[in-house]
């Protein structure tokens, strides 16, 4: 019979839910979101933008195709979306101890092993999720024989944490894109080399302005975008050129900073891959994936933007666009992965913009 540990998940109301351990036996602690995706896992787990979270999947049975082989491709990762894991902790209804899957190298469980991240299975994870839906993200830690303390990765720079080093090239394409890594997603950068773009990959803080470049890319990431000041303080320095910008997620954060606009922080935030969005002044609508904190507030806009797109859930903002200039961004992920791709088109009109400059 198989025998497994029991911890503990404790939210800062209080509230306490007892779990069995299916990964790394340590304790930890970060912001308790949710999020609905039923597939998915191994890239939403490599996903910078966790950073600092515990994820509770809503999905009842995680693990069931294993994870992929590590397999490098233009010198990204072929199936994950970063180099490691960022999650601080998983929980879920029920762990499948068995996997298969074409593509399975390991178990889910090695895997958090691997990283030493706690997850946790046999929780109420409806309830749980009900709490979180009412009052909102909170604090938890998932704690075994040691009890340790709260932790909030929103008040630290998580974005300096996740972000490259050092200047990174990918690709030799025709394009020269400068990507901002505010906690970029391999997806992104696939999605530019399939476009022909070389792909220049610069820190967070990196001042970018002195690179020969044709289109400026702000990546998704974790976090409060008012920790990115420098980001901030570069795009500014490029707004007033006609150089194409293009931002996705956090990216649509910064770029609304970066012209005077203000965000704030959702109750819970949006972490899924079914959330609709309209395209402004349209009837189109679109199915996409998604996973952030924080919004942008449409109103706060100056005269010569706009929004692009607005959530048909709730009404916040997906999306703002320069009424005259090549710049937009978007809240969601047109490279999903995982997720629906109903608008990885938008990449295309990067491109277009791109080339429309250079005539």
């Amino acid at each position: 019979m198989l025998k497994v540990k029991q911890a503990k998940l404790t939210l800062e109301d209080g509230t306490i839910f007892m779990g069995k351990s299916f990964g790394s036996e340590s304790s930890a602690a970060g912001e308790i979101v949710f999020y609905t995706a039923m597939t998915g896992y191994p890239e939403s787990l490599t996903d910078p933008s966790y950073t600092g979270q515990i994820l509770v999947s809503t999905y009842p049975m995680i693990g069931n195709y294993g994870v992929p082989f590590n397999t490098e491709e233009n010198g990204i990762h072929k199936y994950y979306e970063s180099n490691k894991l960022h999650i601080s902790g998983l929980i879920i209804s029920d762990y499948s101890f068995e996997f298969s899957h074409w593509n399975a190298q390991k178990s889910l469980s090695d895997w958090l092993k691997e990283y030493d991240v706690p997850g946790l299975f046999d929780i109420d994870t409806r309830a749980l999720t009900k709490i979180l839906r009412e009052k909102g993200s909170m604090l938890g830690k998932i704690e075994f024989e040691d009890e340790i303390e709260f932790y909030d990765p929103n008040r630290e720079n998580l974005v300096a944490r996740v972000s490259c080093d050092n200047k990174e090239v990918y690709g030799d394409g025709e394009h020269k894109v400068v990507l901002i890594d505010c906690g970029v997603k391999n997806n992104i950068i696939r999605c530019l080399l399939d476009r022909n773009a070389t792909v220049i990959r610069v820190p967070w803080d990196y001042d970018f302005t002195n690179e020969e470049y044709d289109g400026v890319f702000i990546s998704n990431g974790p976090g409060d975008p008012a920790m990115c000041t420098e980001t901030v303080e570069h795009v500014k320095s490029v707004i007033d050129e006609e150089v194409p910008i293009m931002g996705i997620c956090l990216g649509n954060q910064l770029l609304a900073r970066a012209v005077g606009a203000e965000t704030y922080k959702l109750k819970y935030g949006h972490r899924s891959h079914n959330q609709p969005v309209l395209l402004d002044g349209s009837n189109k609508c679109y199915i996409t994936s998604q996973n952030h904190g924080y919004a942008v507030k449409t109103e706060t806009l100056p005269e010569d933007w706009q929004s692009l797109f607005t959530n048909v859930n709730d009404n916040t903002n997906e999306g703002i666009k320069h009424k005259i200039k090549p710049f937009f961004s978007t809240q969601f992920h047109p490279e999903a992965s995982s997720g629906p791709t109903d608008t990885e088109f938008l990449f295309d009109d990067f491109i277009k913009s791109i080339e429309e400059s250079k005539k």
